[in-house]
């Protein structure tokens, strides 16, 4: 029934409310509470690129079927913009709280034009008449022959110019923006203090129309719809493809006007107008209601330029551990036991780096195998962090070893870092799987493949729940688990040769791994299936689970007959999540708490209590249809003591931690309102 369910995009904004409650809360430093501003903002892009976009597309569509909460797609469109408004206000308030307690007083910050001094501004005038104007092309806003409508670019920074050619004359526009290759904020001389570049551009002006005059001048910032319009099952070559369609990601229908506070309505409503001319060869769903004021900058996604830079207190610095110990090789400690690792407190140079860097060097090693999803920075040398994986993948393949890599290409928004890292590693003799039709490999899997003593062959296996990205895992917890047990690292190999051997969706049963979308969802519906057949017999049952969404609506069913028959069920889900707990009948043995802090929260767990043979799983799925139905995902079982005793922590703290938002039945949170469930 639709009142089983809260509504996902509903869901979603509620879980950016809490991030931007981090930003508001004066407990966190001030640098970070800048750091969770650009979080939130950026947070809210992609929400507008693809939830947004989707829904306007069916509702232009006329695919108005309702979602399993029973909104149809306007209803929610209409929903969202009702919460977002007040987040929105919200967030221009904690900027200016910010600016004005905290970074001020301290000399830091964000300047405007008006309050600097005049040899401020003179100096800024001459590097803006040296570095700024040379870039800017104005754009006019005619119909005039000779004259297209000017395109402008998604989430740039731009300005609306209103100009006369004499005073007293007709007043006509044109457009400004502001290419990406220019700083956001462009620092003062004193190094604390930024001024955005629009406030730049604005003052200089002059310079780029001396002969007219410029009778008023806004900010504004357009969003495109961001999904990848790509017709899989006909494509010969993905990564030319989605080239192709990363091109025209420029041309999607606008979903959203940021506009900046105090831009008179008529000037909102020219540009409303002239952006639904630029689609009048589709049908706009551009409105009113699509136009946002900004009380404050545009674009604070930007404010991770200038947070790391100001001497603003944050966040002590704290070392990460180093779980192998040094002189050893990480294979050799490997057979001795597994090692499961939880970033950022182990590093991961010092972890998932050293495994691979020393597999590439190792002479006995034969083959190595990886999969890739979002691995940053450029795949090429020097390349910054992500080169030490990519400059060991090339120089195990220049020494005759087996090399395979899955480089997924369909990331969102990583699509072209994902084909430089393609195309790069094929460039070395690597051999490269871009993808498969129509699924998102989004495992995160390597398999090291060695020769010991004696000619025995021993596998080497990593199964984590983050990217092989050595800059998020500075900053999102995640888990890895290291092995050499030959029931994990058997079931790894078979799912590698099914990923470089077949173009087809892995269809293998393994024995130990949980894989989707063949059988994930089947094997997570009987393990909740089971604890609900415990509970009913008199044993018990208890389900814990760290997620970062919570959206399948067949798991979510399954979850309420367990809580029916008895089961204790705590969830620990980071973002979205659907199901509403505390129903009497329905869902009060269900308790689901929200973790937000320093670091992203961003690890897998399942724990099933098995009537007291407890079991555990990591792996890099979410209970969501995506995750579930149209992934390759992997989750495995932890079978070393040790491990599932960490394990067993992680989730213990996450459930008992003071900080936490607790769920209520009709989707809203409370922070510190989580109690333990009934044992």
């Amino acid at each position: 029934a639709p009142e089983q369910f809260l509504n996902a995009e509903l869901s979603w904004l509620e879980f950016n409310a809490r991030v931007l409650a981090l930003a508001e809360d004066p407990r966190t430093p001030p640098a970070a509470r800048l750091r969770f501003l650009a979080i939130f903002s950026t947070n809210l892009d992609q929400f507008v690129m693809t939830q947004l976009g989707a829904l306007k597309q069916l509702v232009a569509l006329g695919r108005a079927g309702p979602s399993a909460d029973g909104l149809r797609p306007q209803e929610t469109l209409d929903a969202v913009a009702v919460r977002l408004r007040p987040l929105l206000a919200r967030q221009g308030r904690a900027f200016h709280t910010l600016s004005r307690d905290e970074l001020a007083p301290r000399g830091l910050g964000i300047a405007r034009w008006a309050e600097l001094i005049p040899a401020e501004r003179a100096r800024l005038r001459e590097w803006g008449a040296d570095q700024l104007l040379p870039f800017l092309t104005p754009k006019a806003l005619t119909r005039a022959p000779g004259h297209p409508f000017p395109l402008v670019s998604d989430r740039r920074i731009a300005v609306l110019v209103a100009l006369r050619d004499h005073a007293g004359g007709p007043v006509h526009y044109a457009v400004v923006e502001v290419p990406e290759a220019l700083p956001r904020f462009v620092p003062l001389d004193d190094g604390r203090r930024f001024l955005p570049i629009e406030e730049l551009v604005r003052a200089t002006l002059d310079l780029l129309y001396p002969d007219r005059e410029v009778a008023a001048a806004h900010a504004f910032r357009i969003t495109r719809s961001g999904d990848l319009q790509l017709d899989e099952a006909s494509t010969a070559n993905f990564l030319q493809a989605i080239e192709e369609e990363l091109a025209r990601r420029q041309q999607r229908p606008v979903v959203r006007i940021e506009i900046e506070a105090g831009t008179p309505p008529r000037l909102q409503e020219l540009l409303q107008r002239e952006l639904r001319f630029e689609e009048s060869e589709r049908e706009s769903t551009l409105s009113p209601a699509d136009v946002y004021e900004a009380d404050g900058p545009l674009a604070l996604g930007s404010l991770w330029e200038i947070a790391a830079s100001l001497p603003a207190p944050d966040y002590p610095p704290f070392t990460p551990r180093e779980p192998f110990a040094a002189g050893r090789p990480v294979a050799e400690q490997l057979d001795e036991r597994d090692v499961l690792v939880h970033h950022p407190y182990d590093a991961f140079p010092g972890t998932f780096e050293r495994f691979v860097t020393e597999a590439a060097a190792d002479p006995d090693v034969a083959a190595l195998k990886l999969t890739l999803y979002r691995p940053g920075g450029p795949g090429g040398p020097g390349g910054g962090g992500a080169s030490a994986i990519a400059d060991a993948l090339r120089r195990a393949a220049a020494s005759g070893k087996d090399v395979s890599v899955v480089v997924e290409v369909k990331a969102r928004f990583d699509e072209a870092r994902n084909i430089e890292w393609a195309r790069g590693l094929e460039r070395d003799g690597i051999h490269v799987v871009t993808g498969l039709v129509s699924l998102k490999t989004h495992a995160k899997l390597a398999l090291v493949v060695r020769r010991g003593a004696g000619g025995r062959v021993r596998r080497y296996a990593h199964i984590g729940t983050g990217n092989y990205n050595p800059d998020t895992a500075r900053v999102y917890t995640d888990l890895g688990l290291f092995t050499a047990d030959p029931r994990i690292t058997a079931d790894v190999h078979a799912l590698f040769n099914e990923l470089t051997g077949s173009s087809r969706a892995p269809r293998a049963r393994l024995r130990h791994l949980l894989v989707a979308p063949a059988e994930l969802l089947d094997r997570l519906l009987a393990l909740i299936e089971r604890e609900a057949a415990h509970a009913r017999a008199g044993s018990g049952g208890r389900i814990r689970a760290k997620l970062n969404g919570l959206a399948d609506t067949a798991v979510i069913q399954a979850l309420y007959r367990a809580s029916q028959a008895g089961v204790d069920v705590d969830l620990v889900v980071r973002g979205i999540c659907t199901l509403r707990p505390g129903v009497p009948g329905l869902s009060e043995r269900i308790r689901v708490v929200s973790i937000l802090g320093r670091f992203l929260e961003h690890a897998r767990i399942y724990h099933f209590g098995n009537g007291g043979a407890d079991e555990y799983y990591i792996g890099s799925a979410d209970w969501r249809p995506r995750n579930l139905r149209r992934r390759v995902e992997v989750v495995a079982p932890v079978f070393d003591t040790a491990a599932r005793v960490q394990l067993d922590r992680i989730l213990e703290a996450d459930l008992a931690n003071p900080t936490a938002w607790l769920l209520s039945a009709d989707g809203s949170y409370e922070q510190g309102a989580a109690t333990p469930s009934s044992q």
